[in-house]
């Protein structure tokens, strides 16, 4: 019976949350990461749909009712996706606070770690007023763009504390010089402006969530090229990164970090490139925002790399009674 109850998932779960150890408390906060990063794909599905209305209302989805009801003014599609991505908010919720459970049931407590943890689900409820505004501003770009940054805001202290339960509370110690971390942070800095920048193209391109949604006012040309150009910049960056990093024999992770990001942008500019000269199609729109995620998460790593605490070590597996050699065991 204690062998079936072992092998249940639920009862997995429930331990890994209930009784966490730094690899199950690890596997969670990975979780906060991929739930965090996916929600930006599904919001894009939603903006290229033109499904950003298809509940026009908040926190109800239609009129008196929380769920999709038929209505003549929105396509029932249009309402399964918009609302499923509401859905989605409350399962990264969910995550989030499954994720600050276990952190506080970590023995030994580990402070850091349970201020990291709190911010997901704190982050995920103001995502969640936030996208209120967005309807009740009828998709306003300005709104809409907010709504988008929130997440790679909240990837900030997903990765972070997926990195820090994988490492001891020594006090971190630098693994490369200032100048070295100075550009990492610089690297940093310049794949947020481009999470930055990618809203205001999309604010201004045509898909911002519904055919009658308001654009910003800029020429789409000017903005896809400010955008193109930090992207060239951040290219550049780690390109510089890289050639630093192997002159000065930067530890092998640190460098395998940068590889990643820069993996990660060469197939980024291809999709960009690809969608521009195609008119920009709904799919690599989708793609092109996981892209994004996967970008700025590989920047966040490459950051945290330049320090280290150390590892943590295992939990020493528990020790058997040794049998006697005239022992026999039951049948």
């Amino acid at each position: 019976m204690n062998a079936v109850a072992e092998g249940n998932p639920l009862t997995r779960v429930r331990d890994a949350v209930w009784r966490p150890t730094p690899a199950s408390m690890r596997v969670l906060a990975l979780l906060g990461v991929i739930g965090n990063a996916g929600i930006i794909g599904t919001g894009g599905a939603v903006r290229v749909t033109e499904s950003g209305l298809g509940c026009p209302e908040w926190p109800r989805c239609t009129g008196d009712s929380l769920v999709p009801t038929h209505s003549p003014e929105h396509p029932a599609v249009n309402m399964a996706i918009e609302f499923g991505n509401r859905m989605l908010t409350f399962l990264v919720l969910a995550v989030g606070l499954l994720v600050f459970i276990a952190a506080l049931r970590l023995a030994p407590r580990r402070r850091g770690l349970v201020w990291l943890a709190a911010a997901q689900p704190a982050s995920v409820v103001a995502q969640a007023v936030i996208g209120g505004i967005v309807v009740l501003t009828k998709l306003h770009p300005t709104s809409v763009s907010l709504h988008f940054l929130v997440s790679p805001a909240l990837l900030i202290f997903c990765v972070a504390l997926w990195v820090r339960v994988g490492e001891t509370d020594e006090p971190p110690r630098r693994v490369v010089g200032p100048a070295v971390r100075r550009l990492a942070g610089a690297l940093a800095a310049a794949t947020g402006l481009v999470l930055v920048a990618g809203t205001v193209v999309t604010g201004t391109g045509p898909h911002a969530g519904d055919a009658e949604a308001r654009r910003y006012g800029f020429n789409i040309e000017d903005v896809t090229r400010v955008h193109s150009s930090l992207a060239w910049v951040t290219v550049a960056l780690t390109v510089t990164l890289l050639v630093v990093l192997h002159r000065v024999r930067a530890p092998a992770g640190l460098r395998r970090r940068a590889l990643e990001l820069f993996a990660l942008e060469l197939a980024q500019g291809l999709i960009g490139y690809v969608q521009y000269f195609m008119g920009v199609p709904a799919a690599l729109v989708v793609l092109h925002m996981l892209g994004a995620a996967l970008m700025w998460i590989a920047a966040l790593r490459v950051v945290l790399a330049t320090r280290t605490r150390g590892p943590v070590s295992p939990a020493p597996e528990p020790r058997l009674p040794r049998r006697k050699a005239h022992q026999v065991l039951p049948a």
